[in-house]
């Protein structure tokens, strides 16, 4: 691998890094309560959280960007593990 794709990598993971920042202060400052709410009442039981997974994967055909979506929520503290 050259130095050019040393600064690619280095890039790609600085813009994903970046991503995930503005994902979780734009969920925090967009979807608040609402959002909390709603995700406590659809993953009230770990069979319920992991249906919930499964579907939302299913729709979004990518489990690399839901498990995005979940370490996002997670860090902003919209949801537990």
């Amino acid at each position: 691998m050259d130095i050019f794709g040393v600064v690619t990598f280095l890039g790609g993971l600085a813009l994903f890094f970046y991503g995930m920042c503005l994902m979780e202060e734009c969920l925090v400052k967009f979807a608040g309560g609402k959002l909390e709410r709603m995700l406590e009442r659809l993953t009230a039981s770990p069979f319920q959280g992991v249906l919930v997974g499964t579907v939302m994967t299913a729709l979004i055909q990518s489990s690399s960007a839901v498990t995005v979506m979940v370490v996002g929520l997670v860090d902003s503290g919209m949801m537990s593990l």
